[in-house]
């Protein structure tokens, strides 16, 4: 099969290049799919995960990307829940070869069904900015109806997650961003927008929750602008800061088929939009991937058509 490989972390992105690996075969409870489409999270190939296994062992030439749709190919043994045939899209592990490859090997519980009415490209652009925006919200923050929320980055792919799904929730929600941004930002659901190169971001008051995505003296700042009892959740490592009488949460987002379908629904019946920029073939993939000039939205890899 087509693959993307990286083999020298010091080489980033333009490490990448396309070769042919074998075909991966189906472990205990996986499945493999055929993959229709991928995404990819540049940051990962600073990850350790991205060039060891979970024993530590180099494992290079590896297989970046960790978001996928397509149709199950094969079962591996003990496999339940899911059948050959089946469109799926979903997270993989952050420790086996991934999704920039004709085929992938994920364990069955990291995949969720995918409606026929979502296209393959749609669906691998959900599983990480999805995932991140419900577990962050819900789970981490405990987001109830009626509270207030300050979502740093609302125009990026997870931010605007989190801002839609803020809104629907019955939340009061303030984006943050470029001046640029504002209306995207007011359009994806936030009643206030605060330009982060323009404003002072302390003359927000108090909220009940900030979703911080860009950490630094943001993130720092942030922390004191959280109510007693609130919590501060952030995905750009662990906070400088803390808030007075609340929590600090840093986590790092896991597979979850229940949030998946949870996440799909609302992008089938409209309430839900994700941001695509570029769209390129596997072939095309290095190119893509190490743009000449800043791209919006998140480059998917359409690896079938």
């Amino acid at each position: 099969m087509k693959a993307i490989v990286v083999t020298d972390e010091a080489a980033g992105v333009a490490g990448m290049t396309l070769v042919e690996r074998p075909e991966p075969a189906p472990a205990l409870n996986d499945v493999v799919v055929q993959v229709y489409a991928s995404g990819f999270t540049p940051g990962e190939l600073t990850w350790p995960s991205t060039w060891t296994d979970r024993l530590g062992r180099e494992r290079t030439p590896s297989i970046p990307g960790h978001e996928l749709a397509g149709v199950v190919s094969a079962l591996g043994y003990g496999t339940t829940g899911l059948s050959v045939g089946q469109r799926v899209f979903g997270l993989t592990d952050w420790t086996r070869d991934g999704t920039l490859a004709e085929y992938a090997a994920v364990e069955a519980r990291n995949l969720a069904p995918l409606p026929a009415d979502v296209d393959f490209t749609v669906g691998a652009s959900l599983p990480i900015s999805g995932l991140t925006a419900w577990q962050g919200l819900f789970e981490h923050g405990r987001l109830r109806a009626g509270q207030s929320v300050l979502v740093h980055g609302a125009a990026g792919g997870v931010g605007s997650m989190v801002t839609q799904l803020a809104h629907e929730a019955g939340a009061y929600v303030i984006g943050s961003g470029r001046t640029a941004d504002r209306e995207t930002v007011l359009d994806f659901g936030a009643q206030e927008f605060v330009d982060l190169e323009h404003d002072a971001l302390e003359d927000i008051g108090g909220v009940d929750l900030v979703f911080d995505v860009i950490g630094g003296d943001i993130g720092k700042r942030s922390a004191y602008l959280v109510r007693a009892g609130g919590t501060l959740v952030t995905i750009a490592g662990p906070p400088e800061a803390r808030p007075a009488d609340g929590l600090a949460v840093d986590f790092v987002v896991v597979p979850d088929r229940a949030q998946l379908g949870e996440v799909v629904r609302r992008v089938r019946n409209g309430r839900l939009r994700t941001i695509i920029g570029t769209v390129a073939t596997l072939d095309g993939t290095v190119a893509a991937l190490n743009p000449t000039e800043r791209t919006k939205g998140k480059t998917i890899i359409r690896v079938r058509s």
